[in-house]
């Protein structure tokens, strides 16, 4: 360090000086300016230098520009200063004893030291601490380490990269979303609340289609109950906060990045060719009706597919002075699918602007985002009528169309639809418009005491249209029907909290957090209108005035639900001497969700650490760069997945009419009202309780870092709907809590550099996640049962045959099927047959299973979850990527089931190409769903790999211009004989996949990015 009894300077560092005093002279004159350099005297931009008062008067803060150079102007003249320098990556430093005379500036140069222990900040909750400080499980993962592909969630960027996040992109369809779940399934409901809470820059609860990946900075996933504790009844899934990309002062960027991908189908089913099929029906007694065979060979797969093409193009303007920075942001994506007439389209526009005023102890930010998205897609219906079925088991010796043009159809066939007339001559487009604003004030009252207000309102409006033609097998003997559906969501959210950060004695370092929250939701605003019998298609859905019939019963299912919650939350953190570190937190929430009795719970948490690596007899030893042990329990809620009218008695119209008859005689038809739900007063949340013991180490000068967990996680008072006395009840069933879940893990990351030289560096990362799921119980005194049937897959014989099932002991989505035993004497599938009373086999067979047959076969929870990474770099070559893989879960594939019913097929439907080998053409059960259809479901994928090229360019004003070309799903290593083992695994129903699959694509991504 440089101070002011080492009058010696370098020549650089007085010329900067001088250069200083001279550009920057104003009409009042510089108090204190200066220069910040690091070890190797470069000049360091973005440095924090606060100047501090002796007697405790107000702090001024600033900021070195791009040349690292800084000046105060506004000081208390004869006041004593101390000033404090501080930067993320770097120790901090204090020059102290100065005073502001008048007409007397102060020159200032400081050199920052490199942390020996790398300064990441950390994005807790309402707030940052360094990583160092961390006494809780938080994953960071940014930018430049997310995966790489056609991305249409940020979820999807973090893929194989958090331990115990487990992501599953079970499709291509561009217009799916991943099922995310955290640390294992702790609900029985499904969709938003089985998932993470999510939180972009600082709102909660933000649209993720507010967001374009290039726009994201860093993703922090909060993993255990101390660090989610914070967002109380919210958190129970954990929480995923996204930071998006800020200007920063002294410097202005224009970025752009691009790419062009071509998608192509990974994988077919091997259906039977024409001529394949002619011969399977001829050798084998069957026959087809002679209007099926005109001859033609038709690949019905091939024939609905296409070629994707998608393009992306991301431009962002950053930059700022002292005081104000600015981002602005402009993303467009087109993503066509791999299927006819399925694409997805969004544009998003975000812009942000900070500034600073009244002595920088005032800032406040404000920020505007929206997002457009449109999106075709095609039938996925039931009974037959789903491209995904047809596509594999329409005959391959009919043709696509008659000699007329008219399509090749057998409306007389059940379940039977041509394909290519489900895309052509059925349309289902929808536009989401969602609009967001977002205010922000922080005025610092007193030295290290911040007063906080957040203001947020969130619109979202979605619109869907859809039209069945004259010719639609899904809407035969209607003339035409549309269907347009219009529902808006509005969200409403205030913050307010006061934080506190000090260190006293240079060794007791308190931080503190007390808010309150104020939110109201407005959700499920809107109507339907279903029409039919039209005199042309022409107009499609624009006209439903055109129609002759209205559908009374059409209106959909919408109606305004508002929701509020109140919150009251704190935090306090404190660390003596940077070693032992202990965080306390605190939240009450009141929502109107729940049962008048009880709509008010508590969430605590506390969480310790211990920085082993500060204490002398560990440094001694050499081993050590860094080492932590911590341990957290908390409690959280969950809250979400929840409309106004959850607890509430609810009565609303039948779909039965009766015959009114007025006074005069008029006869008109009016609905009967009733009871559509039961009201249950002691509803109340579902409550998350997690220990977590943490170590955080690193070895050879932090070349070797990563962190070992072990958890436990208990939820309580799971809420379902349970089935009731119509004697003591007036709806059958009602809503009330009564389970509980247990999951428990360990999970393991490491990350490496393994080569670092000055052209070549390797750097390579591994994540293994293990989660043990239980439902400890489904029943109490009040609502008991043995289980819960789920996954009624259908086909033929099995109506009421259910698949799987929640049992006491056993994890979500067990399987509980037939068991096959081979073969009778006919060449007829037979089955173990089991004591209904004692559940043991009996040691007989039968062709006709019943449902006291079924039994435990298979779990689709995975043993073990992996990710490894692995970046290369020489000189302006970068290699980078990512494997990919689960283990130990079963899939009961009940596709490959419905495409080997060769009895029932024969001459009606196309089959397997494989029955020749695997199935006996005298099987009338061949399609019966048992542990025969139960595969091993473990994968090893290389999820992608991108090669990137950095031209060096000269004397242009562009720079970093990179660029790349990048494979997703390289390969995957299965014995899964399904089209991808990657089924999904959200949800109470994972693992299953039944003729409803988009094909799993291959992508090739070539892209450009570079800024100004």
């Amino acid at each position: 360090m440089l101070n002011k009894k080492n009058p010696q300077k370098k020549n650089l560092l007085i010329f900067a000086l001088l250069s200083a005093g001279l550009t920057h002279v104003h009409a009042q004159q510089q108090q204190v300016k200066g220069a910040v350099q690091n070890e190797k005297g470069e000049f360091l931009p973005g440095v924090s230098v606060k100047a501090i008062q002796d007697n405790g008067g107000p702090s001024v803060t600033t900021s070195t520009n791009s040349q690292g150079l800084f000046h105060f102007q506004n000081l208390v003249e004869h006041a004593g200063y101390r000033f404090v320098f501080s930067a993320v990556g770097f120790q901090s430093d204090t020059l102290s004893g100065y005073v502001v005379e008048a007409r007397k500036p102060l020159s200032l140069s400081v050199k920052l030291q490199q942390s020996a222990v790398k300064l990441d900040e950390v994005v807790i909750g309402y707030g940052r601490v360094f990583r160092k400080d961390l006494t809780s499980s938080i994953s960071t993962i940014k930018a430049e380490d997310a995966n790489v592909g056609v991305f249409t969630s940020p979820a999807q960027m973090l893929q194989g990269k958090v331990a115990g996040l487990t992501i599953s992109s079970n499709n291509s369809n561009p217009n799916a979303t991943p099922s995310v779940s955290l640390r294992g399934a702790s609900t029985l409901r499904s969709g938003e609340a089985m998932e993470p809470y999510y939180v972009i820059d600082g709102v909660p609860g933000a649209s993720l289609a507010l967001v374009a990946p290039d726009d994201i900075a860093s993703i922090d996933v909060l993993r255990d109950a101390s660090a989610t504790a914070i967002y109380g009844s919210k958190a129970a899934n954990g929480v995923i906060i996204v930071t998006t990309k800020r200007g920063k002062s002294g410097q202005t960027n224009i970025n752009y990045n691009g790419y062009l991908a071509i998608d192509k189908v990974a994988k077919h089913y091997e259906m039977m060719n024409a001529a394949q099929y002619r011969s399977y029906v001829n050798d084998n007694g069957f026959s087809m009706e002679p209007t099926d065979d005109l001859g033609a060979d038709t690949d019905w797969q091939r024939a609905v597919e296409r070629t994707g093409i998608s393009n992306n193009h991301n431009i962002s303007i950053l930059g700022g002075a002292e005081k104000t920075q600015y981002s602005i942001s402009l993303n467009t994506i087109k993503n066509n699918g791999v299927i006819k007439g399925t694409d997805m389209g969004r544009q998003i526009a975000r812009a942000f602007l900070q500034t600073k005023a009244l002595n920088n102890r005032l800032t406040a930010s404000f920020n505007i985002n929206a997002s457009i998205t449109k999106q075709n897609d095609v039938l996925a219906l039931d009974q037959g009528l789903s491209v995904y079925d047809a596509m594999y088991y329409y005959l391959p010796v009919s043709p696509v169309r008659n000699t007329d043009g008219s399509w090749f159809e057998k409306a007389d066939r059940s379940q039977y639809a041509n394909p290519l007339s489900l895309i052509e001559e059925n349309t289902n487009f929808s536009k989401t418009k969602v609009l967001q604003a977002h205010a922000k004030l922080g005025y610092e009252i007193l030295p290290g005491l911040t007063y906080n207000i957040d203001l947020s309102l969130q619109n979202r409006q979605f619109n869907n249209a859809q039209y069945y033609s004259m010719f639609s097998m899904a809407a035969r003997g209607q003339n035409g029907k549309s269907i347009r559906a219009a529902v808006e969501d509005e969200r409403k959210v205030m913050e307010m909290n006061l934080s506190y950060e000090r260190t006293f004695a240079g060794k007791h370092k308190v931080a503190a957090l007390a808010g309150y929250s104020w939110e109201e939701n407005n959700n499920n605003d809107g109507f339907q209108l279903t029409t039919s019998d039209y005199y042309s298609d022409d107009l499609s859905y624009y006209n439903p005035g055109m129609a002759n019939v209205v559908d009374l019963l059409g209106f959909g299912n919408y109606y305004l639900s508002t929701l509020r919650m109140i919150s009251v939350y704190g935090r306090v953190n404190y660390a003596y001497n940077n070693k032992y570190l202990l965080q306390a937190t605190v939240r009450r929430d009141g929502s109107s969700a729940f049962g008048t009795n009880n709509r008010w719970a508590t969430f605590p948490s506390v969480s310790a650490a211990w920085r082993l690596s500060e204490e002398s007899f560990i440094r001694e030893t050499g081993i050590f760069d860094d080492l932590k042990l911590r341990a957290g329990f908390g409690v959280s809620g969950n809250s979400l997945g929840f409309d106004a009218f959850t607890a509430q008695s609810v009565r609303g119209a039948s779909s039965k009419f009766f015959d009114y008859v007025s006074a005069d005689g008029q006869v008109s038809p009016l609905r009967t009202l009733m009871v559509l739900r039961n009201s249950n007063p002691n509803l109340k949340w579902e409550t998350t309780s997690m220990i977590n013991l943490g170590l955080d180490f690193g070895f050879l000068k932090n070349c070797l870092t990563g962190s070992l967990e072990v958890y436990k996680k208990k939820t309580s008072d799971l809420i379902y709907d349970y089935q009731v006395s119509k004697s003591k009840y007036i709806y059958p069933t009602l809503t009330a809590n009564v389970g509980e879940i247990e999951n428990k893990g360990i999970e393991l990351s490491l990350n490496a550099k393994a080569i670092d030289k000055e052209d070549f560096k390797w750097n390579t990362g591994l994540v293994l996640s293990h989660n043990t799921n239980k439902v400890v119980s489904i029943a109490n005194e009040q609502f008991t049962q043995d289980y819960i049937e789920l996954s009624d897959l259908g086909g033929a014989g099995q109506t009421n045959v259910f698949q799987q099932r929640l049992t006491p002991g056993a994890p979500i989505g067990q399987f509980y099927t037939w068991e096959w035993a081979g073969y009778n004497d006919e060449g007829v599938s037979v089955f173990y047959t089991r004591d209904e009373k004692t559940g043991e086999r009996t040691g007989e067979t039968t062709t006709t299973p019943q449902k006291k047959d079924q039994a435990v076969t298979g779990s689709p929870q995975p043993k073990l979850t992996l990710g490894w990474n692995n970046s290369f770099s020489y000189k302006n070559f970068s290699l980078n990527g990512m494997f990919q893989g689960a283990f130990g879960q079963k899939i009961m594939n009940a596709t490959r089931a419905r495409h080997s019913n060769v009895v029932g097929n024969a001459g009606q439907k196309n089959v397997l190409a494989s029955v020749v080998e695997t199935e006996r053409m005298t099987d009338i059960n061949a399609h019966y769903l048992s542990d025969r259809y139960l595969e091993n479901g473990s994968y090893l994928r290389l999820a992608y790999v991108t090669l990137a090229y950095t031209i060096p360019m000269k004397n242009i004003p562009i720079k970093n211009l990179r660029v790349y070309a990048t494979m997703n799903n390289v390969f995957v290593l299965t014995k899964y004989k399904g089209i991808d083992p990657e089924v999904g695994l959200g949800g109470l129903t994972p693992g299953i996949d039944n003729r409803q699959t988009y094909p799993r694509t291959r992508t090739f991504m070539f892209g450009l990015n570079f800024n100004l």
